[in-house]
C-alpha cells in the first residue's frame, strides 16, 4: 500500500510532463495514422505465404497467367455491328497499353480455325464483310465461346482485362482500377463492370468508409452512454481521454510498421474503444463509491484506495481478454494474426494508460462526492432495487434457475455441432454499384469467376493424341452437364468447329501425327486468354467458368470435377490439377474450423488457469467457469436457428467471447472472495458482492452492447453478423452472472 501510495504521487507531481509527453505522442500518432493509414483485402492477407496451395495459386498465374480479371459488359444496339467492332477495337488498344494488363479479349480479338491445305490458318470471328446470318451461323457452332463473347440476343458484348500476376499488382489496385474504369467511360458511357479486382477494390472502399464511421458513432454513443452510467460530469473527460489516447497510439504503431486495415482489423477502433471505457467505468465507480464512504480520507489515500480495490479484477479481466484475442494469433489466416496482435498491444496499452489518466484526472478533482450525480438519469429505474430483487430472486429460486440454465447449455452443446461453416462471398460486400454490376453480368454471362483445369498424363508424354481427345470430350460433357458451371472452354470446342465444317478432318483412322499436326496451332498465339494447352503440349487445359459462390458450394463443384475425371480417364495414365483463386477459397473453411478449435481451446484453457490462479479454489473455479461457457453455446443456438454460418468473420467469436464473458464475472467474484473475510454465508457474500459491483456490471454491458450494435449496423452481411452476435453474447454473459453464478455460488460453494 506504501510504495502503491509513492507510485500514485510520483504520477501526480510529474503530471504535467506525463500531459505533454501523451499530447506529443499523440500528435505523432494521429500524424502517422492520416499520412499512412491503408486498406489492404489482398489475398495475402487471408493465406499464409508457404501455404501450399497459395504457392501453387501464384505458381499458376506466373505459368498461365493471373485469374485477377476484370469483366466489362457493354449493352449495345448491335453487337455484331461494324460501328460497334471498331469500339472495341479502340478500348483494346487503350486497355493493352497499360503496363499492368497482360491481355484482353472480346468478340473483336477473337479468331476461329480455318482447315485448308493441311493446315490451321487463322480468321477474326468478328468479320464485318461477312453477312450477318453468316456470322450469326458461325457463332452457333462455338457456343461455349460465343456465350463469354454476346449474349443471345445480341444486345450486349462482354470485354476481359486480364492483369499481370496477382502479387506485381496488389499494391496498385486502386490506381489500376481507376485507370481502367476511367478508360472505359470515355468510350462506353453506359457499362458494368466486375471481376475479381472490382471486388476486391469495393471490399477495400467499403472497409475505409465502414471503419471511420464506426469510429465516430463509437465516440457519440459511448458519450452519450456515459452520461447516463458516471455518477458525475465531471468524470467524463476522464473517461473520452481514456478512450482516445490508447487507441490513438495503437494506431500511430499500426501504421507506422506499414500495416493496413482490413475487413477484420477494421473492428479494433470499435473493440478498444469499449474496453478502455469498461476498464474507465470500474475505476470511476470504485472511486465514487469509496469517495462516499471514506469521507476522511485525503486525495492521494482515496486514489490509492481505488487503484488498489480496481487493480486486481481489472488486470485479470484484461489478461483474460488478451488471452481470447492473443489465440487468435494460432489461426493459420495471416488477417486473424495480425487482428489478435494489434489487439492485445492495444488493451496493454489501455490497461496501462487508464489509469495513469484516471489518476491525473482524479487529481484535478475536488473530493466533493455528495452533490454529484449523472448527467441523465433515468428517474423510474433504481439500479439499487434492482440489484435487490436480483438478490432475493437468486436466492428464492436458485435451484430452478440452476436447472433452466442447465438445461439451456446441454442444449446449445448440441446446436454447436448444427452451426454451418460456410463464407458467402457475397456476404463480405456491401450493397453498392459493384454487387450491382456483378448481379448484372452474371445475369447475362452466368459467371464472373473462373478455374483452370489441366489434365496430362503421368508419363509426362505430349496429350495430343486420340485417346486422350476422346476423354477430354466425354468429360466436357459431364462438365456442361453441371449447372453450377457455366461455359467450359478447351480444345474440344475448336476440335468440334472443325469437324462441323470439314467432317473427314478427324476419321476414325486419323494418327497421333496428324492430330498433332491439326491441333497444336490453335494455341500458338501469345496470350492466349483461353489457355488450350501448355507450352510443351504435355497437357490440355479447360477453362471454367462460375458465378461468385460460396465456400460449400466451391468445395462441392470441385468434389464433382474430380468426380467426373475420375469417372472419365484412368487415373492410372492421366491426372487432374484445378487451378485458380476458387481453389485457395475454398479452403477457408478448413482454416476457420482450425481457428475455431486452436482458438477457442487455448482461449478456455488459459482463461480456466486464469480463473484458478485468481480465485485459488478448484471447486469455486469450475462453479464460476459454467456460467462463462454458457453464453457460448448460447451463440451457437441462435447461429443454428437464425442459419447464420460460421465464416471469416465469426471464425474469430469464440475466443473472443469467452475472454469477454469472464470480465464480469471476475469482478463480481474478486468482491465475492474479499467479503470471506466476514463471517456469513455465501447467500450473504454474494448480495454483497452485487449490491457493490452491480452497477458497473450494468454500465460496462451496456457499453459492450451499444458498440457491438454499432458493428452490427454494418452494410456487410459478414460484418454485421458478428457485431449482432457479440450483442446477444455480451447481454447474455451478464445474465448469466447476475442469474447463473449467484445460484451456483448459493448452492454449491461450501
Amino acid at each position: 500500500m506504501k510504495k502503491l501510495k509513492q507510485l500514485i504521487n510520483g504520477i501526480i507531481v510529474y503530471r504535467l510532463p506525463i500531459i505533454i509527453l501523451l499530447f506529443v505522442f499523440m500528435c505523432f500518432s494521429a500524424q502517422q495514422t492520416i499520412k499512412n493509414l491503408t486498406v489492404d483485402n489482398s489475398l495475402s492477407i487471408w493465406f499464409l505465404e508457404d501455404d501450399p496451395s497459395y504457392k501453387a495459386y501464384i505458381d499458376f498465374q506466373e505459368e498461365i497467367g493471373s485469374d485477377e480479371i476484370f469483366v466489362a459488359m457493354f449493352p449495345v444496339e448491335n453487337a455484331i455491328g461494324l460501328k460497334e467492332k471498331e469500339h472495341l477495337l479502340e478500348l483494346h488498344q487503350s486497355i493493352e497499353a497499360l503496363p499492368f494488363v497482360k491481355t484482353t479479349f472480346s468478340l473483336a480479338k477473337a479468331q476461329y480455325p480455318i482447315y485448308a491445305n493441311n493446315k490451321i490458318n487463322f480468321d477474326d470471328l468478328y468479320n464485318t464483310k461477312r453477312s450477318e446470318k453468316g456470322l450469326k451461323n458461325v457463332l452457333s457452332k462455338l457456343p461455349n465461346i460465343a456465350s463469354q463473347l454476346v449474349t443471345k440476343d445480341f444486345k450486349n458484348q462482354f470485354f476481359y482485362i486480364q492483369l499481370n500476376p496477382t502479387p506485381t499488382i496488389e499494391a496498385q489496385r486502386k490506381i489500376i482500377a481507376g485507370e481502367i474504369r476511367q478508360i472505359i467511360t470515355e468510350k462506353y458511357p453506359n457499362y458494368y463492370l466486375t471481376g475479381p479486382p472490382v471486388l476486391n477494390e469495393a471490399y477495400s472502399l467499403g472497409i475505409y468508409k465502414e471503419s471511420m464511421l464506426f469510429g465516430v458513432l463509437t465516440v457519440l454513443v459511448i458519450t452519450l452512454l456515459l452520461m447516463f452510467l458516471l455518477p458525475s460530469k465531471r468524470y467524463l473527460l476522464v473517461s473520452l481521454l481514456s478512450v482516445a489516447i490508447p487507441l490513438t497510439l495503437l494506431f500511430g504503431i499500426i501504421t507506422s510498421f506499414g500495416f493496413a486495415l482490413n475487413m477484420i482489423s477494421m473492428l479494433i477502433p470499435t473493440i478498444l474503444m469499449v474496453y478502455s471505457v469498461s476498464d474507465a467505468v470500474h475505476i470511476i465507480n470504485i472511486y465514487h463509491k469509496e469517495g462516499l464512504k471514506n469521507k476522511n480520507f485525503d486525495k492521494i489515500e482515496l486514489i490509492t484506495l481505488a487503484i488498489r480495490k480496481s487493480f486486481t479484477p481489472c488486470f485479470y479481466t484484461t489478461l483474460t481478454t488478451f488471452v481470447g484475442y492473443f489465440a487468435l494469433y494460432l489461426s493459420p489466416l495471416p488477417a486473424f494474426k495480425n487482428m489478435g496482435v494489434f489487439t492485445c498491444i492495444g488493451l496493454v496499452l489501455t490497461f496501462l494508460l487508464v489509469y495513469i489518466i484516471t489518476i491525473i484526472g482524479f487529481s484535478f478533482m475536488t473530493l466533493n462526492f455528495k452533490e454529484t450525480k449523472p448527467v441523465l438519469r433515468l428517474s423510474f429505474i433504481s439500479q439499487t432495487k434492482v440489484i435487490h430483487w436480483l438478490n432475493r430472486f437468486t436466492t428464492q429460486y436458485k435451484t430452478r434457475i440452476i436447472l433452466g440454465f442447465s438445461i439451456i447449455l446441454i442444449y446449445g452443446i448440441y446446436s454447436i455441432f448444427q452451426v454451418k461453416i460456410d463464407t458467402n462471398s457475397l456476404d463480405l460486400l456491401a450493397e453498392g454499384q459493384a454487387k450491382q454490376d456483378l448481379r448484372m453480368v452474371e445475369s447475362k454471362l452466368n459467371g464472373s469467376s473462373r478455374i483452370q483445369l489441366d489434365i496430362s498424363m503421368l508419363n509426362g508424354d505430349k496429350i495430343l493424341h486420340k485417346e486422350a481427345i476422346g476423354y477430354l470430350e466425354e468429360f466436357q460433357v459431364k462438365l456442361e452437364q453441371n449447372s453450377l458451371i457455366a461455359a467450359p472452354v478447351s480444345v474440344v470446342d475448336v476440335k468440334s468447329f472443325l469437324e462441323s465444317r470439314t467432317p473427314v478432318l478427324f476419321q476414325t483412322n486419323i494418327s497421333k501425327e496428324k492430330i498433332e499436326n491439326t491441333l497444336a496451332p490453335i494455341d500458338a498465339k501469345e496470350n492466349s486468354f483461353f489457355k488450350l494447352f501448355s507450352n510443351d503440349f504435355t497437357s490440355a487445359g479447360i477453362t471454367i467458368s462460375f458465378k461468385e459462390m460460396n465456400t460449400s458450394q466451391l468445395e462441392q463443384l470441385l468434389f464433382e470435377i474430380e468426380h467426373d475425371f475420375k469417372n472419365t480417364f484412368p487415373t492410372e495414365k492421366y491426372k487432374l490439377k484445378i487451378n485458380g483463386f476458387a481453389v485457395v477459397f475454398a479452403q477457408l473453411n478448413n482454416f476457420i474450423l482450425e481457428t475455431q478449435f486452436k482458438s477457442f481451446f487455448v482461449a478456455f484453457i488459459v482463461g480456466f488457469l486464469c480463473l484458478w490462479v485468481f480465485i485459488r479454489n478448484i471447486r469455486t473455479t469450475l462453479l464460476v467457469l459454467i456460467p462463462n461457457v454458457l453464453p457460448l453455446v448460447v451463440l451457437a443456438i441462435i447461429m443454428s436457428w437464425l442459419d447464420i454460418t460460421l465464416d471469416v468473420t465469426t471464425a474469430m467469436i469464440t475466443p473472443i467471447m469467452l475472454g469477454i464473458a469472464m470480465d464480469d464475472t471476475i469482478h463480481l467474484v474478486y468482491k465475492y472472495k474479499r467479503t470471506k473475510q466476514v463471517k456469513g454465508s455465501p447467500e450473504a457474500r454474494m448480495n454483497s458482492a452485487m449490491m457493490y459491483t452491480g452497477t458497473a456490471l450494468f454500465s460496462t454491458t451496456i457499453a459492450l452492447v451499444g458498440g457491438f450494435l454499432i458493428i452490427s449496423s454494418s452494410a456487410v452481411p459478414s460484418v454485421s453478423h458478428f457485431g449482432l452476435l457479440c450483442a446477444v453474447t455480451v447481454s447474455i454473459a451478464l445474465i448469466t452472472d447476475i442469474f447463473y453464478l449467484p445460484a451456483l455460488l448459493k448452492t454449491f460453494d461450501r
